[in-house]
Parts: C-alpha cells; structure tokens; sequence
C-alpha cells in the first residue's frame, strides 16, 4: 500500500511539474510599417497562461547592444528565473515582452536622421501589438520597463519620456551616452557624419538621460518607480561614471529611485543576479 501511495505520489508531481512552467516563443515576428521591416520578438507567457482565461501584467524586457530578442531567453535565462520567482512567491504571473531594438541603426531612440524611429515603433506599434495579441491588463499600472546595458538606457529614455505609461523602470548596467553637449558630438559622429550642430544639440536635449532627469516637472516626480543597479567593477565607457552621475542627480531633485552598486562587471552573472530583484520590485498587483 504504500509503494502504491509513494507511487502515485510520484505519479500526480510528474503530472504537476508542467504546470509550473511558463512557455516562452523567441522567434515571433511583426511587419512594421514605421520601421519598413519585419521586427522579431520573444514572449515569455506565465505556468497558467494556456489553461486559464485570466489576463496578466506586462514587463517590457529590453536586451543590449549586440544581442536581439534572443538575448535574456538564451542567455539571461529568463524562463528559469521567472518560474522561480512566480513558485517562490517573488512575484505574480506576468508576461514579459522582448522586442528586437537590432539593425543598422541598433538602438532604442530615435536618430537623428529620422532613419531608425525605432522610439515610435515601440509605443505606437509593438506595445499595442502585444496588449492587442495576449491577455494583457490595460493601464499603466499593470506595466514596467526593464533592460540592461543599452537596453538600460532604452528604459530611461522610455519611462523619461512616457511617465504615463508605466508604473515602474527598471535599469541595469545602463549605457548612459554622452554625459554632457560636446562629448554628444563625439557620439554621433561615430555613427552619422553629416549632423548639423543644432540637430546633435536637439538630439542631446531629447535622448540625454541627465538632461530628462533635470527637467522632470515638480509633481511628476514620483510618477515612476525607478531601479537601478550597475557592477562595481563595471568598464564600459561612462557606465559606472554614468550610473552614479544620474543616482546623485536624482538624489539631488529629490527624485524617488533605489540604487544598488553590485559586486561584478558588465556581464550576465550581474544581470541573471539582478533579474529576480526586478520582479520582486516592480511588485504587479
């Protein structure tokens, strides 16, 4: 009898293990009329996703530079880390959503040129494709931001310029650019030589993270829910020095935010370390 019971025991975990992992699909696509491309994206779909009729959250997870919307299913194993966190309480069921910011122009801001408008292709085509396609709940409180390195960057200028749009950013690592007018001119003449002064100027005021930090109205200060983290031993060019720059200006606004300084570099054991952090504060209803 009680082998019976040990084996229908063993019997009901093998049935019940499935049930207790999300689905995530990394080679979805979309055709982009502002983009003039057909746009990949992974989604993460939580353990109940298939066999429920509810609707869930969304947490925009943005990769880094180099990478595509492969990047945090391949390497940042999302799937593992946020079944974890949904078993262990850390958080609730989310969808999290990974578009692909690759291309010529790789990047989440707009360019200069008006040749990569991948800013309008997120909000005006890819988040409502997304809460269109799955069972996702409307308002911005059922909705974040997160990405690392420039995908970190990509949830400042995000969350900066659309307030209204998410309850929470999340930023790890982040590439904070030209940390002032005349290092901007550097920057992007890397990438388009024919800039006059005053659209690299225009360019500055619009997607420079310190510059949006300085000009966050008086009663929108707390509109967003910010965290942010970086690696102490972290290299990249104005990452570490960028990170602190924007932690310290906020701190002198008066701008809510947490700041953590972590043990590691530009690297995924910093940000598979981070990740269960992020959806434990982004806290969804």
């Amino acid at each position: 009898m009680k082998k019976f019971l040990l084996l229908l025991g063993l019997i009901t975990l093998g049935t019940q293990s499935p049930a207790q992992e999300g689905t995530v699909y990394d080679h979805l696509s979309l055709e982009s009329r502002i983009l003039k491309t057909t746009k990949k994206y992974a989604i993460y779909l939580p353990p109940d996703y298939e066999t429920s009729e509810r609707s869930y959250p969304v947490l925009y997870l943005l990769h880094g530079a180099g990478g595509d919307q492969t990047e945090w299913v391949q390497r940042g194993e999302v799937k593992h880390i946020t079944d974890k966190a949904i078993r262990d309480g850390i958080t609730k069921p989310l969808i999290i959503a990974m578009p692909d910011a690759s291309g010529p122009d790789r990047g989440y801001a707009n360019n200069p040129a008006g040749t990569w408008l991948y800013e309008d292709y997120f909000f005006e085509e890819f988040i409502p494709f997304i809460e269109k396609t799955y069972r996702v709940r409307p308002g911005k409180m059922n909705r974040s931001v997160a990405g690392l390195s420039m995908g970190g960057n990509g949830t400042f200028i995000f969350a900066l310029h659309y307030p209204e749009m998410f309850k929470a950013a999340c930023s790890l690592s982040a590439a904070t650019g030209p940390l002032s007018p005349e290092t901007a001119k550097e920057y992007l003449k890397r990438w388009d030589t024919g800039l006059s002064d005053e659209q690299i100027r225009e360019w500055y005021q619009k997607y420079s993270v310190l510059e949006l930090i300085k000009q966050i109205p008086e009663n929108r200060k707390a509109a967003v829910r910010w965290y942010i983290t970086c690696g102490d031993d972290d290299h990249i060019e104005n990452v570490y020095e960028g990170n602190c720059l924007i932690h310290l200006t906020m701190r002198k606004l008066e701008v809510p935010h947490e700041f953590r300084i972590t043990d590691g570099g530009h690297t995924w054991e910093v940000w598979r370390r981070a990740l269960p952090e992020v959806l434990e504060f982004i806290n969804f209803p």
